[in-house]
């Protein structure tokens, strides 16, 4: 192990190493891989950091080989311990020396929290925040065949960068665990000396004939090259629709502006919730005859207002229906790669039936944002940030966020409004005048906002009278108010929401949580509070549907998160509809049931069907039927009647129906114009149970990073969820492939479910089986293929 040289002037001190801007994060996953590789490039490998291991001929026996997406610390799904991610660590690949007509840009999707990239010992640059991508250029530093790139990652969870707080604080005071690494992809990226650094496309006029597209951007130059053409397509498959070149004169070094207006595109297929229908932009840069860089980027037109009277999409009022997302995993943190992400989307979008998801709070995966624009899910992005606000750095690094955040996704369609104002943070009306300025000037498209709660903008003893009634505060800074609305409701009674604004757009960003009822949802917890779950998103869904004030209802949230905070068990918050796992619980019911029966027919009940639990009087039942037949034992038992006197909004209430005590078989029929168009079947026998095991995907990609989720659940005889089963699953896998998770995976933490994660080999296709093996059930296998 080589030594750090004290007299060099190339490296950093000890002292001006710990200190730099405060932090040094770069994080990589366990689940994917390096974006770019070159045969003679090796590959990433990892460790904690020692001094010395910046250098160019550290030995590198000391350090694993790993893919990215990586997360640093060892994670279980539950437990999480902060203390072990509080360090720095350190990321080394070796990279060749680029060609005459190269330039080598190392660029990251994210690193928590900051990231120092040394080139053969010598440190090249530093970047500072967790969830926004980077990049430097290396073309320099690289002046040798073989050239050691190190990065040194802080995640140290006390660094003053948001959304987290300096020491003393601890990582609990935030709402959610941020666990080190890098979470998200890396590339290394080999560009001429001209290139495209960045588009940003503006439809414009969307719904008028004279409709068009405004792209701007920057080239990035090396050296100055003279007059080059940059020429811009719009793009439907293999059709070109329009195009249009402007000459650009590259007459500097750095960034290089230029503008094209596409005129004349003619009709085109308006990007909607339904129909999410995409262009691509290709702009290329061509000197003479030849193409010396070529970018795209996707575009969807669409036209997303916010007014008093509702949301408006392509002209037509649109009731926003959704759930905030924590894109937090079991085992690896946020550190998943991009089918994992997509999966999350595809649940909100087709499961859960949502047509908004608010990424709270940071920007998320790219990847997710990607499926968001592909299955027409709309999206609320939001700058990291909860409940706190640091000092003039930690101020200046929110701008700087917003901005990147802006940059990152400003030609996302489903992206509809920015989050400028930080979560629950009070009225700080200096700050986010400057943050809105930033995102109007960047963008201009998009109305921005903030969401607040009354015991946020009501605190400190010198909040001016006007600012006390969160009702009657002037946003100052916010062209959308949204409410975080946490209204408790009397004993015994559902949850409602306060009345809307007058004078804003206003929109319901959370709701329900496990603020206004019980302190959990968990699957342990007893089936009355788990069924209760379901009706409480109803009511404020179906508060929300009653006035056209409300552009809509977010409840809080779709999906459980690791966190020490408040009502976290075990590291476990769980006010989800979804747990930790992704798998749904009976609070799920309610969204699954809000679609047409046309696509989708749904019977779900709010309890489990079994002799350890009676679901008695007024059991909840959700579907979209017209009508439900119940039967016991092949007896009919009911009515089943629809709760409309409390769901009077709702275009699809749950049913009651009063269950005697469990003794067998369970059968609901769901009548569809008075015909029988789906029945589901349940069993009180506990002795025919089974392991169910299911994979999200039957083929991936045999690259190394690819993974799927193989989810495990007990069940009966008919293939419905037993509650409350218990028991450890030991896990076995054959062919080329590697099992992510705990093995074995104690099922009663989470009452009968759980999941792993199986990632695939580099270049090692083939078929995977995953076995599961429990002390009570049969084995069960499944099998999924890499190619």
């Amino acid at each position: 192990m080589s030594t750090v040289d004290k007299g060099s002037t190339a490296r950093l001190s000890r002292r001006s190493f710990l200190l730099s801007a405060g932090a040094l994060t770069v994080s990589a996953s366990a689940l994917a891989g390096c974006g770019v590789s070159r045969p003679k490039e090796s590959g990433w490998v990892f460790g904690e950091f020692r001094w010395g291991c910046t250098d160019p001929d550290y030995d590198e026996a000391f350090l694993t080989p790993v893919t990215f997406p990586h997360c640093a610390p060892d994670l279980s799904w539950w437990g999480w311990d902060p203390d072990s991610w509080d360090r720095v660590w350190v990321y080394r690949c070796h990279v060749e020396q680029p060609g005459r007509r190269e330039r080598v840009v190392l660029h990251f999707d994210g690193v928590l929290q900051t990231a120092t990239v040394f080139v053969n010992g010598r440190p090249v640059d530093q970047h500072i925040g967790g969830y926004l991508p980077f990049e430097f250029d290396l073309t320099d530093q690289l002046d040798q065949r073989d050239n050691a790139v190190a990065v040194v990652v802080d995640s140290r969870w006390g660094l003053n960068i948001p959304p987290g707080r300096p020491k003393p604080w601890r990582p609990e005071s935030i709402d959610f665990y941020q666990p080190g690494g890098i979470p998200r992809n890396v590339e290394i990226r080999r560009l001429p000396h001209v290139f495209v650094a960045d588009v940003h496309a503006v439809p414009v006029d969307v719904l008028r004939p004279w409709r068009r597209l405004d792209v701007a951007g920057d080239l990035d130059a090396r050296h100055p090259i003279g007059p080059v053409s940059v020429v811009v397509r719009l793009v439907d498959g293999r059709e070109t629709i329009a195009e249009a070149t402007r000459e650009v004169v590259v007459d500097r070094v750095g960034r290089v502006p230029f503008a094209v207006t596409l005129s004349e595109i003619g009709d085109i297929r308006l990007w909607d919730v339904d129909d999410p229908n995409l262009y691509d932009v290709v702009v290329s840069v061509v000197s003479g005859r030849r193409v010396g860089h070529e970018t795209s980027t996707r575009v969807g037109f669409r036209e997303a207002r916010f007014e008093r009277d509702g949301f408006f999409l392509n002209g037509r009022r649109l009731q926003l229906f959704g759930l905030n997302r924590h894109e937090w995993y079991p085992y690896v943190g946020a550190a998943m790669p991009d089918r994992v992400h997509r999966r999350d989307a595809e649940i909100l979008k087709y499961d859960l039936n949502c047509n908004m998801v608010r990424c709270s709070h940071y920007p998320q995966s790219p990847t997710f944002l990607d499926a968001c624009d592909e299955l027409g899910l709309l999206v609320w992005e939001e700058s990291p940030g909860w409940d706190y606000i640091g000092d003039d750095a930690w101020r200046e690094q929110v701008v700087r966020n917003v901005e990147d955040m802006v940059r990152r996704d400003r030609n996302r369609p489903s992206v509809i409004i920015w989050g400028t104002r930080l979560n629950e943070t009070e009225n700080d009306v200096e700050l986010y005048a400057r943050t809105r300025s930033a995102a109007v000037r960047l963008d201009g498209t998009r109305a921005t906002t903030g969401a607040v709660n009354s015991a946020i903008v009501t605190r400190g003893p010198a909040i001016p009278a006007e600012f006390r009634d969160p009702f009657r505060t002037s946003p100052r800074v916010q062209d959308v108010f949204a409410y975080n609305d946490y209204l408790v409701p009397k004993r015994g009674a559902l949850p409602s929401l306060r009345p809307p604004r007058t004078n804003l757009p206003y929109l319901i960003s959370e709701a329900v949580g496990v603020v206004v009822g019980p302190s959990t949802f968990r699957r342990t917890d007893s089936v009355r509070v788990q069924a209760r779950q379901s009706l409480m998103h109803a009511a404020v869904h179906d508060r929300g549907l009653s006035d056209a004030r409300y552009c809509g209802v977010l409840g809080w949230c779709g999906i459980d998160y690791p966190s020490g905070h408040g009502e976290a068990v075990n590291g476990v918050k769980s006010p989800g509809v979804l747990d930790l796992f992704r798998e749904a619980k009976l609070g799920a019911g309610f969204y699954r049931a809000q679609v047409d029966p046309a696509r989708r027919l749904v019977i779900e009940p709010a309890f489990y069907w079994s002799r350890d639990t009676v679901p008695g009087r007024s059991a909840v039942i959700w579907s979209n039927c017209e009508q439900l037949d119940v039967y016991v034992d092949g007896r009919p038992v009911g009515p089943a009647r629809q709760d409309r006197q409390r769901f009077p909004h709702l275009p699809h209430p749950p049913f009651l129906v009063d269950l005697p005590r469990v003794s067998g078989d369970l059968r609901i029929d769901g009548r569809i114009g008075g015909e029988v168009a789906y029945s589901r079947w349940f069993s009180a026998d506990r002795s025919r149970d089974r392991l169910s095991l299911l994979a999200d995907d039957s083929e991936l990609r045999a690259d190394g990073v690819d993974a799927t989720r193989v989810a495990v659940s007990v069940v009966d005889w008919f293939g419905a969820r037993r509650g409350f089963a218990r028991g450890a699953v030991s896990w076995s896998i054959t062919g080329p492939g590697d099992l992510v998770g705990d093995n074995p995976l104690d099922l009663d933490g989470n009452a009968g479910v759980g999941a792993v994660w199986i990632r695939t080999r580099r270049d090692a296709p083939g078929r995977i089986v995953v076995r599961a093996s429990h002390p009570r059930l049969p084995d069960a296998s499944v099998a999924v293929v890499a190619l």
